[in-house]
């Protein structure tokens, strides 16, 4: 096993979760690179304006009354609703909101929705505490960097072993976050991440049946979080050793697989490379291994003019890896039973695409599920292992079509769009912003929405919080 190294901004070689403690112990605003914050914000609207989307959907209003029914009154404002909650419950729907479309930003490496984890700890802790815009930001970059990092570590041995890794290093990510809005040092920073530790857990059996369960894993995680650096500020005795340890989160959950793993990414370059301005905003409301064969059918389309009643058969190329998520078992990916479950079906995707030459929340209603012209293509789908596959560095994929009229067609997509060098621009990330926006909240509150989100570092959270609830 690795031993983990010095980093800059760390004050003494140490454990992970000690490292990972000094960094967010002493990291200050001033201490983050200008692009760093300014990239940090435009994710953290792109969160916010799928969070109001989110609010027009039925598993909005079901898991709000669930909270309510077991929560207690609170005063904390929620993104995109009137309703109040309090602290722990606030963080819980806030992360539901963000990562309840599956279009929410993405760590390609990872495979971690980090946002969707450490805003709504952010926002709702800082707005409690009365901090200022800049402590916000400023935790919310420490949590992304702890959760992307923490789930590099595995190289995707999580989700190889049935764990969805957003809701696994969302525990520490969250417990770092509030930790650090709460003014623990760094020993109890450290003592938070240990605690963590014995929470961290999210099943993947959602992909099975299309269930709601993912749509939880932030917001609960945050929850977890928050607990545990309200216990580590009070003095709760916790291990020193929940990454690493003979029963630490790698072991226990990698199992077979922690051999491959790779301690050292957790904390190598810590504070002199930004793991957050690396995390992939979405153009697709999908599962982000789908992205590469969405555009590969949308460009052949286009290109081509590929009609769908022309199409004999589509042979859609995949990351090995992905398999499990977005390809099997075939029967459900072909008739998936809901939304949800369409949002992991590269068979469903890729006949969306060419029979309505788009995929957008409109391709995820009922009306569309139940096609009978994207179903019948869909039955048309195979998939492939990707020779050329960049995964996980890039959630490569591609795509080979055999029209009717003896035809064969090919496109290849290395780096998906929204990631690395493809990343989406400001102005490309305000659009999508207001079209998610809009689809809850008039034009004027989506632009008041807008100047609140990118200038949160000159204001307070609190004002901030206030200002993206509904009017």
């Amino acid at each position: 096993m690795a031993t983990a190294p010095q980093t800059e901004t760390a004050s003494a070689v140490g454990t992970i979760s000690q490292i990972l403690a000094n960094f967010a112990d002493e990291l200050t605003y001033d201490d983050i690179p200008a692009d760093v914050r300014e990239r940090a914000k435009y994710l953290i609207l792109d969160a916010v304006g799928i969070a109001m989307a989110s609010t027009r959907y039925p598993f909005a209003d079901a898991i709000l009354a669930g909270i309510q029914a077991v929560g207690e009154p609170g005063d904390l404002p929620v993104i995109g609703l009137k309703d109040r909650l309090g602290m722990r419950d606030a963080v819980l729907m806030n992360g539901v909101l963000v990562h309840g479309l599956d279009y929410d930003d993405t760590h390609m490496e990872s495979v971690v929705h980090a946002t969707a984890v450490t805003m709504p700890a952010a926002l709702v802790v800082a707005a409690r505490e009365g901090a200022s815009g800049r402590d916000l930001l400023t935790a919310y970059i420490v949590g992304m960097e702890a959760a992307i990092r923490i789930g590099e570590a595995p190289k995707v041995g999580f989700h190889q072993r049935g764990y969805h890794a957003t809701g696994v290093v969302g525990h520490f990510a969250s417990s770092l976050v509030a930790g650090k809005l709460l003014g623990l040092g760094a020993a109890q920073l450290a003592a938070a991440q240990g605690i963590a530790g014995s929470t961290a857990m999210a099943s993947m059996e959602f992909v099975e049946d299309g269930a709601w369960n993912k749509r939880i894993h932030p917001g609960w995680a945050g929850v977890a979080g928050i607990m545990a650096a309200g216990q580590a500020k009070h003095g709760f005795v916790a291990p020193d050793r929940p990454y690493e340890g003979r029963y630490g989160i790698f072991k226990t959950h990698l199992a077979d697989l922690d051999k491959d793993a790779d301690y050292d990414a957790v904390t190598d370059r810590l504070g002199t490379r930004w793991a957050v301005v690396e995390s992939a905003i979405k153009p697709y409301p999908s599962c982000h291994f789908t992205h590469a064969i969405a555009d590969s059918a949308l460009a052949l389309r286009e290109r081509h003019g590929i009609e769908a009643d022309n199409i004999a058969r589509v042979r859609a190329l995949i990351p090995e890896d992905t398999v499990p998520v977005i390809a099997e078992p075939v029967a459900n990916k072909k008739r998936p039973a809901s939304d949800y479950d369409a949002k992991f079906s590269t068979h469903f995707i890729t006949a969306a695409c060419f029979e309505r030459g788009k995929f957008g929340l409109a391709e995820l209603e009922d009306e569309a599920l139940n096609d009978p012209k994207i179903l019948t293509l869909a039955d048309k789908v195979e998939f492939e292992i990707d020779p050329k596959s960049e995964f996980p560095r890039y959630f490569s994929g591609g795509m080979v079509v055999t029209t009717k009229d003896g035809g064969e067609f090919v496109h290849h997509e290395r780096i998906n769009r929204g990631a690395g060098e493809r990343a989406l621009s400001g102005d490309e990330i305000v659009a999508k912003f207001t079209d998610n926006a809009l689809m809850a909240a008039s034009a004027e509150k989506a632009e008041a929405v807008k100047e609140l989100v990118l200038g949160l570092d000159g204001s307070d959270a609190k004002s901030l919080a206030e200002g993206l609830a509904a009017d």
